[in-house]
């Protein structure tokens, strides 16, 4: 008898093409234990950030030929990586959404060629799960219950966890997510796309103190974001600081200046991220936090959600660095967890579709 299954994922929601390998046990399981969790075999991952560097943003028809070309030549690697023969796959995982609807067509359609070319079933995946259970794949996976802080590209929202597709949602962004205020901030400096990671770094030569920007909804009583207004008051401080040092640009301004204002921006939404997460681990009683998505590898929120954690004696768990971001290595997992727990059966009629909006929680 079978004890143990393949499943190949495949990540192609935006502007990363990612390729993985996960093998799991056959025996179903509702609570992760180190003995029933996933094991990575392989992944691989390309990300177009220079191509779109020249426009500003992603350009979504360029993002969606960008993965045709790269999505194979990263099968063969993570099949190469693994030694794992293509045969060997039992179940290909896909993101069917959210995303560019271009970009997810073609990591479905990939998906199911080769389920159809193998026989194999093919299973749609949601990018977001993805993200939020992407931890399990670490060092220090986390067990359920918990409190996830999802903050992944256009998605800030805290979830209560309380297993695998049991997720309720505590409180979401109205407006800008934390990763958009990042690079929107960053763009009115005039950094490059995409410009969160170059604001952060800048941060960390800067004043956090030096300029009194808002921090939205801080105290409203709920769980829900608005990082907007934030924006704004960038803009706001930015001109003036254009005005007083009578220049054009701001990359004219002194860099010490200029740091300064990345890290005061970096400061308030990591201290709204940091105060609404501790709310909703009061709100549940829980005391188990999962960080995930690409702002949670930013070193200033890691650094005060551990410390303020570590007085509550609260656990907190991340994703390692390099799976912060998209990666096909979270949707093999999510689909292999889902597969584990009896959520989901895999689709054999390869018929397939995306789900460009599609709130995570519902069918």
């Amino acid at each position: 008898m079978q004890r143990e299954i393949v499943v190949l994922g495949i990540e192609s929601s935006c502007d990363e093409t990612g390729v993985a390998l996960v093998r799991i046990p056959v025996a179903q399981a509702k609570a992760a234990s180190a003995a029933s969790l996933p094991v990575l075999l392989s992944h691989a991952l390309h990300s177009q950030i220079v191509m779109h560097q020249a426009y500003g943003g992603v350009v979504p028809e360029l993002a969606s030929r960008d993965h045709i070309r790269r999505v194979l030549p990263l099968l063969d690697d993570v099949l190469a990586q693994s030694s794992v023969a293509l045969s060997a796959v039992d179940v290909v995982a896909y993101t069917q959404g959210p995303g560019l609807a271009g970009a997810l067509l073609v990591g479905a359609g990939v998906a199911c060629a080769l389920g159809a070319s193998l026989g194999k079933p093919v299973l749609g995946v949601h990018h977001l799960e993805g993200h939020l259970l992407s931890p399990f794949l670490s060092a220090d996976p986390p067990e359920f219950p918990f409190v996830a802080l999802l903050v992944s590209g256009g998605h800030t929202q805290l979830m209560w966890v309380r297993a695998v597709g049991d997720y309720e949602l505590l409180g979401e962004t109205i407006d800008d997510a934390a990763g958009e205020a990042f690079d929107k901030s960053a763009k009115l400096m005039g950094l490059a796309y995409p410009g969160g990671p170059l604001l952060a770094a800048m941060a960390l030569e800067g004043n956090p103190k030096a300029f009194a920007l808002p921090r939205p909804l801080l105290h409203s009583g709920n769980l829900d974001f608005s990082f907007a207004g934030l924006k704004t008051a960038v803009l706001v401080q930015s001109q003036k600081m254009l005005a007083a040092g009578h220049v054009a640009h701001f990359s004219d301004l002194p860099r010490a200046v200029q740091c300064d204002l990345a890290a005061s921006t970096q400061a308030a939404i990591v201290e709204v991220l940091v105060k609404k997460s501790l709310s909703a681990l009061q709100h549940t009683g829980l005391r188990r936090l999962v960080v995930a998505g690409g702002v949670g590898a930013n070193r200033q929120l890691r650094a005060e959600l551990n410390a303020a954690c570590a007085k509550r004696g609260v656990r907190v768990h991340y994703p390692e660095l390099s799976l912060c971001t998209d990666n096909g290595a979270m949707i093999a997992m999510a689909g292999a967890m889902r597969l584990q727990a009896g959520l989901q059966q895999p689709n054999t009629d390869y018929a397939f579709n995306v789900r460009p909006r599609w709130p995570l929680g519902t069918p």
